[in-house]
């Protein structure tokens, strides 16, 4: 089976969402490779962010909600709902404030991708990796995972303690 049709299997199995992630995280690695893998969802007021997945729990932990700024990488990923791809420290450090800790990480690359529903960005899948890691043209190898995780990311906006405000 490809990483692809394993996530596909994982997708049609009863559970709860994380079982799906930690394929989707593996088949990933196996895919284009990462060293940090985040999963985060647009939360419904649009102002914030929430982490739903992570492979490095210490550093990057679940729950807690990021407020959003009107930076140029969220106008590309989550206004423009177009994929970002960071090549080295100075792109890391252009999109994200927390980019000291991203670097001491081993991460200078990094690739985003939004998951997107009937024109809504619903969050973005996140990989990190060392300088130089990622190319424009694995976006198109990832995207197809994205688009697996609409379900858990429907789900998990549903659930915000927000939804109804």
């Amino acid at each position: 089976m490809t990483p692809f049709e394993t996530c596909l299997a994982a997708l049609r199995q009863p559970g709860p969402p994380q079982a799906l992630f930690e394929v989707v995280d593996r088949a990933l690695a196996e895919t284009v490779g990462h060293k940090l893998f985040t999963l985060l969802y647009v939360a419904p007021s649009g102002k914030r962010v929430k982490r739903i997945y992570t492979n490095m729990p210490k550093e990057y932990p679940v729950g807690g909600y990021k407020e959003i700024t009107d930076s140029p990488w969220h106008q590309r990923v989550i206004q423009g709902r177009q994929a970002w791809v960071g090549h080295d420290a100075k792109d890391i450090a252009w999109a994200f404030f927390d980019h000291e800790l991203i670097v001491s990480l081993g991460c200078e690359s990094a690739v985003n991708v939004p998951v997107i529903y009937a024109g809504r960005v619903l969050g973005t899948l996140n990989l990190l990796d060392a300088a130089g890691h990622y190319r424009d043209s694995d976006v198109t190898e990832i995207e197809p995972f994205a688009a697996l995780l609409i379900g858990p990311f429907l789900d998990a906006i549903a659930a915000d303690p927000g939804h109804g405000a």
